[in-house]
């Protein structure tokens, strides 16, 4: 179970199932019943001051949006036409993911409240937390040789994939025909885009990356390929 961070807006969502490491969770799926969207959190105060921020006791409630994250915020959904008062938004429990599902919130008038879900957070970088943002390189040149690798304590590409498709197949239990909007961060909706195109997790840096506070439609074996 994980405590709530948003008074009034967000609710516990601990019914869901325990995570099976090391799958793709949506081979499992031949045929979605709900429309999935991935939206990464606008530029927040750790990328304003380029160093990497992944461990819950730092990002639950430090490093939120910056002033130009919440612009951003505001225009990506003013340009966006697939989302409404219907669609149902899950967050990761970060401050700055949290701060986006709050403006999306609002600007989209949902009906429902927000669910805050910890398997939607950034990917844990072990020793590299806090350090410069340029150290994530290091990380992803490991993710093509071995996606189970642990090295420096990160959380292997292979945990993330299972943690975050473990989401979707319990969304697709309890929902139909719904719009759901997830928001979390880099890499764990670059891996989670692999996750839908049926590759493997080695391959994520391959895929086209979501910039801050971008909006993508996830479809099953969807071509996120970089051109």
């Amino acid at each position: 179970m994980w405590e709530t961070g948003i008074a009034g807006i967000s609710v516990y969502c601990d019914s869901f199932s325990v995570v099976d490491e090391n799958m793709n969770r949506l081979l499992k799926i031949d045929r979605l019943n709900n429309r999935y969207f991935a939206m990464r959190h606008g530029h927040s105060m750790a990328n304003q001051q380029g160093i990497i921020v992944s461990h819950p006791d730092n990002g639950r409630d430090n490093y939120g949006l910056s002033e130009l994250g919440r612009k951003q915020v505001r225009a990506s959904l003013q340009q966006n036409n697939h989302l409404d008062a219907g669609t149902v938004i899950v967050t990761s429990d970060f401050k700055r993911a949290r701060e986006t599902a709050a403006i999306a919130s609002e600007m989209l008038a949902c009906s429902a409240s927000l669910c805050e879900e910890s398997r939607l957070r950034e990917r844990n970088f072990g020793e590299l937390e806090l350090a410069a943002d340029d150290s994530y390189n290091e990380v992803w040149q490991q993710d093509e040789v071995n996606p189970d690798s642990q090295a420096r304590g990160v959380e292997s590409v292979n945990q993330v994939m299972a943690r975050v498709t473990s989401v979707v197949a319990d969304y697709e239990a309890q929902y139909f025909e719904a719009t759901i909007l997830f928001i979390s961060h880099g890499d764990a909706l670059q891996i989670l885009q692999t996750a839908f195109a049926r590759l493997d997790a080695s391959t994520h840096r391959q895929l086209e990356h979501l910039h801050t506070a971008e909006i993508r439609q996830l479809l099953m074996n969807g071509n996120y390929r970089l051109s």
